[in-house]
């Protein structure tokens, strides 16, 4: 005969296993509606391009995936509400550079790009890359550190704006190489920073690899002396990089990944990534990211994903701090990166 203290803790047990059905069951039927996708800028940037095409090669795999463009404060008024939204596998992030490393180093934010997220995927990387007027006499950054030595306080470098990956690089460049003196000057947007290396108004630039600037480069109106990325790029196979150029150090990118609220359920999370790293392994899709400008991501797993956040973080954490940057009072060059 039975106690009844014995049937208590076997019903307990039986409510337990009935739990962790019902939990199994719901996840092995996820996803059963649309996945919202939010994209923590506005629409016709680079981040909106590589998160519509995930969107379009999910809905073989995952289903439907609807874009939700939540722009504003370099990223983190987006990131925020997906650190906050229900961790059910429905609410995902677009994270990139500028959402999840500068502003929360720069911060303070409302969320922590640790603690608040669960890793899914890195998609892609966007090198920097070393632009300069063909009247410039430097083909290397060897050549560039020796006229900037040469000529102290004489070489500026434009970029997007202050706490760009470009700004935050070229910084970077100035630590590792002991030129101090080269002035930033920020811009508003590539876009004009590009056009001034061409007329001459500057003589170097650091921005994000693109379309545009390779044809510009395969012309002769402006010169890439390197990339600043590990291997040469998919796009540009002809362009050196910073570490065949001997500064492994430094290495600088925008990245695109997929994050969800840090308490989504692990089967979820890996349900997702398994459906990247399909896409990812479809040559159509990496065409169509490598025709956006993007470098796909070598390893799309969670893990990887993982760790390649926490690198990213204390690699940048001692540049933006010793360049002072401040959530708040820094100005990026465009809200729609």
């Amino acid at each position: 005969m039975i106690s009844r203290r014995d049937a208590l803790v076997l019903g307990s047990g039986l409510a337990g296993v009935v739990l962790a059905t019902r939990t199994v069951l719901a996840q092995s039927r996820y996803p059963e509606r649309p996945i919202r996708l939010v994209i923590p800028f506005v629409p016709g940037g680079v981040t909106d391009v590589v998160g519509r095409h995930w969107a379009n090669a999910m809905k073989a795999l995952l289903g439907s995936v609807v874009i939700e463009n939540q722009g504003g404060a370099g990223g983190t008024i987006g990131a925020a509400a997906v650190a906050r939204a229900a961790a059910d596998g429905y609410t995902l992030l677009l994270g990139s550079a500028p959402s999840l490393v500068v502003n929360p180093i720069a911060g303070p934010t409302r969320y922590d790009p640790v603690s608040d997220f669960a890793p899914i995927s890195i998609l892609g990387v966007v090198p920097v890359a070393f632009v300069v007027n063909p009247a410039l006499p430097a083909r290397n950054l060897a050549e560039l550190v020796a006229y900037a030595k040469a000529n102290p306080g004489k070489l500026s470098y434009g970029t997007p704006g202050a706490g760009t990956m470009g700004h935050l690089g070229g910084e970077l460049l100035k630590s590792l190489a002991g030129t101090s003196d080269v002035v930033h000057v920020p811009y508003k947007g590539a876009g004009p920073a590009l056009s001034d290396v061409i007329g001459g108004q500057i003589p170097l630039a650091l921005l994000s690899v693109n379309g545009q600037m390779l044809e510009l480069h395969q012309s002769g109106k402006v010169r890439i002396i390197s990339v600043a990325a590990a291997t040469r790029l998919v796009s540009a196979p002809d362009i050196p990089t910073v570490v065949e150029q001997d500064f492994p150090g430094l290495v600088t990118h925008n990245f695109y990944g997929l994050f969800a609220p840090a308490a989504t359920p692990l089967a979820i999370v890996e349900q997702m990534s398994h459906a990247t790293r399909t896409a990812m392994a479809d040559d159509k899709f990496r065409e169509q990211l490598v025709a956006a400008g993007f470098e796909p991501y070598r390893d799309a797993s969670s893990e990887a994903a993982r760790r390649f956040l926490a690198d990213e973080i204390a690699r940048w954490r001692p540049v933006i701090t010793a360049a002072g940057l401040k959530l708040g009072t820094r100005r990026s060059g465009s809200d729609r990166a």
